[in-house]
Formats: C-alpha cells, sequence, structure tokens
C-alpha cells in the first residue's frame, strides 16, 4: 500500500519529477486548502503538484482553534448556508474521511439570564442540531439544556453566581496541522508530487496565459521551472503577494488579515468535564479540552504587520485571561499560562469597521487565463473550497474531467481505524507499550501506526518517551522526519507534535535530542544540529519577548529584532 512517505529522497524526487514534466494542476500554498485541492485533484486522474514556501501547514493552518464546526456565531449572523455546508463536512469527517484525527467535544453554554437567554440560545442550538442533520451532518448528540447545579457538576471551575444554568451541546476538534499534513501525504499517496520549502518566485506565460512558475528550493538555493496547464494559487494571507509577482494583471478580491491568538494553561487549571463556549462583547470565546491541556481563544483584530510569524502582545494576553476569568471561580493568571500561540485568518474584504463582523465565506477568481486564485472560507470548508478551485482550474483544460469524489476519500489512517482502536490492548502487548501509549499514537497515525511501531521493532530506544517531553516517544520524532517531511527542528517540536506549546519550556528541553535523533535522517553535521536548536531557542525567547509588549506593533518589532539577534 502506497502511504504517501514524505522522506527527504522522496522530496527530492519530487522536486525533479516536478522539474521534468508538464503538470495538469499545481497548486501552490501547502496550508488546508492547497492540500486539500492537491488531493481533489489527484483524486479526478490529473497529474498533480503541491509546493510550499515554508513547512506544510506553516501559516494559518496549524494556529486554528483546533476545531471543526458549524459556527454558532455565523448562525446569529443568519448565515444559514455557511453554516449547514460545515456541519455536514463536520459529519463527512467525523465519521468517513478522518475518524482517526477529528473527535466530538461536548460544550457548555452558560446562561446568565432566566428565562429568554434560555429560549434564544436554546432556539439557536435547536436550529444548529436541525441543520446538522442534512447528509453526514448527523452523528453526534442533540443539545441539551442543564440546571445550574447540573453546570457546575460538568464544570466545577465555574462561578455559581456567574451562570443561572446553561446548555449542553456538541463539536468536534482536529489538530490542524496533523489533518493538513494527512492531507498531503494522501495526496501523495494518489501520485501528487509534494514539496514545501519550495517558494515560488514567478510565473512562466505564453501571452496572457500562465503556463507554469519559476520556483525556488529554499533548502538549497537551486532554481527550477514548473511547467503546468493550469495554477491554483491557494496561499491564503499570502494571496496578495502571488498576485503582485503577476504584472499587470489584478484580482477580484482582497484578503484582510484578521489575528487570532490562543493561550493554552495545564489541565489540571481548570476543573471541567466539558469545553465551554463564553460570549464576549465583540465575538466568542472558547475554552477547549486538549488532552492534558485547555487551549482559551480566541482574538479577532486586524493585522497587516509579519504574516509569517504574528505575534500576541500582552494585550492579547491579558484580554484573554480577563474575559474567562469573568466566569471562572478561581481566576488565572500569567503564571498559569504554558504556551501562546497567534495565527492570521484570511477574510474577503468587505466593509465592515471591524474582522470580527467579517464572514467566512470564500471565493474563487480566475486572474489570467491558466491561473486560479482561491481564498476566505474558514478550516471546516476546507474540502469544498478546495473542490470549487480544481473545478474552476479545469475549466480550461481540452480533457473531460471527472467530478470531485473527495467525500468518498477517506485520509491515509482512516480505514480499519475504529477496528485498530477496538483493538489497542491487543497492539500494545505486541509492540511491549502501555495501553495509554498506543491510544496516544492511535490518535495522531490512525491505522498508520504500524509504520510508527516499526521503527520501535528496529530500535527498542525508540520506545522510550522524549526527553523534555515526555507524552511523546522518541519514534515519533524520528518518523516526522522519515515519513511527515519535517526538514528543520521548528517543523518537529510545533507541527508534527505540539511540544512548542505543550510544554512548559516551549520544548526547549526537548530541542538537543530530537535534534540528535533527526539529524541522520536528515544528513546534519553537529554544527548542522547546534544551528537548528539554536535557532529554535532564539524563537521561543522572541515569542516570549513579543507577549511582554503593549501593543502589535512593538510585539512585531521585538519579535523580529529578538530574531535577527
Amino acid at each position: 500500500m502506497n502511504t504517501g512517505v514524505i522522506s527527504p529522497q522522496a522530496r527530492a524526487d519530487a522536486l525533479a519529477s516536478l522539474a521534468a514534466e508538464e503538470l495538469d494542476v499545481l497548486v501552490i500554498g501547502g496550508g488546508v486548502v492547497g492540500a486539500g485541492a492537491a488531493l481533489d485533484a489527484a483524486t479526478r486522474g490529473l497529474s498533480t503538484g503541491l509546493v510550499e514556501a515554508r513547512d506544510f501547514a506553516g501559516g494559518t493552518s496549524s494556529r486554528s482553534s483546533k476545531l471543526i464546526h458549524g459556527g454558532l456565531r455565523y448562525l446569529e449572523m443568519l448565515d444559514f448556508g455557511l453554516v449547514r455546508e460545515a456541519l455536514r463536512e463536520r459529519g463527512l469527517l467525523l465519521q468517513r474521511l478522518a475518524p482517526h484525527l477529528v473527535r466530538p467535544v461536548p460544550f457548555l453554554y452558560p446562561l446568565r439570564h432566566r428565562g429568554w437567554e434560555r429560549l434564544y440560545a436554546g432556539a439557536g442550538l435547536a436550529l444548529y442540531d436541525t441543520l446538522a442533520l442534512s447528509g453526514w451532518g448527523a452523528g453526534l448528540p442533540r443539545h441539551r439544556h442543564l440546571t445550574r447545579t447540573e453546570a457546575l457538576k460538568a464544570f466545577p471551575a465555574l462561578r455559581p453566581e456567574s451562570l443561572a444554568g446553561a446548555i449542553r451541546y456538541y463539536d468536534a476538534q482536529v489538530d490542524d496541522a496533523r489533518h493538513t499534513m494527512f492531507l498531503v501525504r494522501t495526496a501523495a499517496a494518489y501520485g501528487a508530487q509534494v514539496a514545501a520549502r519550495t517558494e515560488v518566485t514567478g510565473f512562466l506565460r505564453e501571452g496572457r496565459r500562465v503556463v507554469g512558475v519559476r520556483a525556488r528550493d529554499n533548502e538549497t538555493g537551486a532554481e527550477l521551472e514548473i511547467r503546468a496547464r493550469t495554477v491554483i494559487n491557494a496561499t491564503g494571507v499570502w494571496t496578495s503577494d502571488i498576485q503582485s509577482l503577476m504584472k499587470g494583471e489584478r484580482g477580484q478580491f482582497k484578503i484582510t488579515a484578521s489575528k487570532g491568538i490562543h493561550l493554552v494553561v495545564p489541565r489540571d487549571r481548570i476543573a471541567g468535564h466539558t469545553g465551554m463556549i463564553l460570549r464576549t462583547a465583540t465575538s466568542v470565546l472558547f475554552v477547549i479540552p486538549w488532552d492534558r491541556h485547555w487551549i482559551i481563544g480566541t482574538t479577532d483584530t486586524p493585522w497587516n504587520l509579519d504574516k509569517a510569524h504574528p505575534s500576541a502582545s500582552a494585550h492579547d494576553v491579558d484580554y484573554l485571561l480577563d474575559e474567562v476569568n469573568k466566569s471562572l471561580a478561581t481566576p488565572l493568571t500569567r503564571d498559569d499560562v504554558q504556551g501562546v500561540y497567534a495565527g492570521l485568518r484570511p477574510l474577503l474584504s468587505a466593509d465592515a469597521a471591524t474582522t470580527a463582523k467579517l464572514s467566512r465565506e470564500h471565493a474563487v477568481d480566475t486572474l489570467a487565463p491558466g491561473l486560479v486564485l482561491v481564498a476566505g472560507g474558514k478550516y471546516t470548508t476546507y474540502r469544498v473550497m478546495a473542490a470549487d478551485a480544481v473545478d474552476a482550474a479545469v475549466r480550461d483544460l481540452d480533457t473531460r474531467v471527472p467530478a470531485s469524489c473527495t467525500d468518498q476519500v477517506p485520509l491515509l489512517g482512516a480505514a480499519g481505524y475504529r477496528a485498530a482502536w477496538n483493538r489497542r490492548a491487543q497492539l500494545a502487548r505486541r509492540a511491549g507499550l502501555h495501553v495509554g501509549r498506543i491510544e496516544h499514537l492511535l490518535k495522531r497515525y490512525g491505522t498508520l501506526i504500524d509504520e510508527v511501531l516499526g521503527l520501535v521493532e528496529a530500535d527498542p530506544s525508540l520506545a522510550e518517551p522524549l526527553t523534555g517531553a515526555p507524552d511523546y516517544l522518541r519514534a515519533e520524532v524520528v518518523y516526522a522526519v522519515t515519513h511527515e517531511g519535517a526538514r528543520h527542528l521548528d517543523d518537529v517540536l510545533t507541527r508534527r507534535t505540539r511540544i512548542s506549546i505543550e510544554t512548559a519550556d516551549r520544548g526547549v528541553t526537548a530541542a538537543r535530542t530530537t535534534a540528535d535523533l533527526i539529524a541522520g535522517a536528515l544528513g546534519w553535521t553537529a554544527a548542522d544540529a547546534e544551528r537548528e536548536i539554536a535557532a529554535y531557542r532564539s524563537r521561543v525567547a522572541a515569542d516570549r519577548a513579543a507577549q511582554e509588549q503593549p501593543d502589535d506593533e512593538t510585539a512585531d518589532a521585538t519579535r523580529l529584532a529578538a530574531t535577527a539577534a
């Protein structure tokens, strides 16, 4: 079985193939939409390429709230079509496409007022459940009204005086970076040529028509030309940057970047058995269970500074703490915050006073013959966006192209997942690991767990916990390089694992052991490994320094200065 392994050699082979043969479709951007578009095109029988300037999911697609949901706030905006579409996609991901990566989560909606608020919120959640009944949207329990006593039992950390009752409802969550990486690998398994750290620097044209791109391998500096019958730009907040490479052409829409930050706190700081959604003056705030942690977010503010590394400021952190503390009996402090991450939402520009008022609809535009842009949308509806982009791209092709079938294509690791989960005790005995370790691996790799355990069988020392991040096995960081396309220490600690936000030192202790483990597969010298460790530590220090600054401008400047030092 082809499992789309992205090893260092596989990347080199993909780059050689991209430079040698004309493609039907080339996708620029390795976030969730670009990866989804590559999978969509490959499963239609089209020769497909995917290039990403940074790491797969290196931007927005690793820094979301990690929810697969319809979006209650869009329901309040009366955007019923978007909510119905998102709920259908939620059902598909839970039940067919990625049951190993996407799982149900109960949420508590606290009610602060008696009578009218219960009727208002209850009606909204009843509609939410009803919209989920179409197609694959069903499958989660319906909402349930709770008394104050029942709400406090479900979430003991709540201040009793802050609520009159609650409603419990269900949505789903995902590790966004891992899901995106599985999309890339599944596309590769269906024949797509994929390469991260490969930056588009210009377009190849014949008259007005785009016939490919000029690109640079950011690992070696080598230049290459990739010819394609049609190109899809799925670069999210970098859409305008790619558009600027098209001299004399103007797109039909503009992207506004909205910054959202999240706090990660240890699970024992908040006593609760469900997630929680809280209303704020401008939006909503989520408190989301995340294994041994909570994720608290998010903010929604305009951002026009460094897109590659948006910074969380002290104002952002304090805002989230202040908002969540309005509902907690024991307030959180900055000392409770273990991790912080910031991401940018690509929103279609509109006449709105704040980015919180912009919807998450997506748009597809043909900038020039042979070049399609897709932008906007929300993580949950990536598959629909990808299909729409490929539909637009293939209109120019002179061959009949089948319709999208990705609603019927499970991601790698999904087939047989439930049976593997039921057999987890047997897997644990066979591997000589605790069943808790097997559960952890199944939730991260699904039925590809056998590849990880194969590394352990070949080298039993890889069954040991990783120094500095004992929730992970040593085998997992090796696998990140040999199978999942990681090229740098930050790729492993920030996206293939979540060590950078799940450990108190943000992965600094784990960095050296990880570098030692992956150096051989990446061909690093001792000096290379030291540079990677120094760069990672510098990035962590820069993030911490930025989070002490009062606003976006000083946070961004501090981070850039610390990184350059």
